[in-house]
């Protein structure tokens, strides 16, 4: 799970953030209430999280859940890949 982590670490400080040092935030600090993200992002974080980790995400399943931190998308990813 830490390559997940990591990818999706990188992928939204680079994409999101535009940072050049790195998702400085805890994996487990909410997206949304951190302002780290908003709902276009999300939108997003969900391609990424398809074409990367060759998953689909359902509609139902596009919640703070399963998207709201760095810990919640690794283990939702996991949880997909079975």
């Amino acid at each position: 799970m830490t390559i997940i982590r990591e990818s999706l670490r990188n992928f939204i400080a680079e994409n999101i953030l535009y940072s050049n040092k790195g998702y400085t935030y805890p994996d487990d600090a909410s997206f949304l209430e951190n302002g780290i993200v908003d709902s276009m992002n999300i939108m997003e974080i969900v391609m990424y999280v398809e074409e990367t980790f060759k998953i689909q995400a359902e509609d139902r399943e596009i919640i703070p859940d399963n998207f709201d931190s760095i810990s919640n998308l690794a283990a939702y990813i996991e949880k997909k890949k079975g």
